[in-house]
């Protein structure tokens, strides 16, 4: 009996650990508004998230591939080929790196404005 528990227990852990590991997806266009690197501020950036893994395009068109920070998981990333991390807003709208570059989601441009006839 006290080996089921134990088995039980380690399982629970492991499948928490795996399940809180990115709490929210990234995908998606995003633009840089802030310490843009070549000063290409409002050029596109883009992140596609595969399982706990991300695929970065910055607004200069450098890819990278990013995961969970080990000591944050649930509200940073690291960019191993940047050397830096980057934090994310709860509802995934803002992306801000440590060198000062923030990233904005892009919601692509308003809606037609309805016109009435009458």
């Amino acid at each position: 009996m006290r080996m089921i528990s134990s088995a039980i227990v380690v399982l629970t852990v492991l499948a928490a650990t795996e399940a809180s590991a990115q709490s929210i997806n990234l995908t998606g266009a995003f633009r840089c508004v802030e310490a843009c690197r070549a000063g290409l501020v409002g050029n596109p950036a883009f992140i596609t998230q595969n399982g706990p893994n991300l695929n970065l395009l910055d607004e200069a068109g450098q890819p990278a591939r990013a995961w969970p920070d080990w000591f944050a998981p649930a509200t940073r990333i690291w960019v191993d080929a940047w050397n830096e991390g980057a934090v994310y807003s709860p509802d995934g709208m803002t992306v801000q790196f440590d060198n000062g570059t923030i990233w904005v989601r892009d919601l692509g441009p308003p809606p037609p404005v309805l016109r009435r006839r009458y």
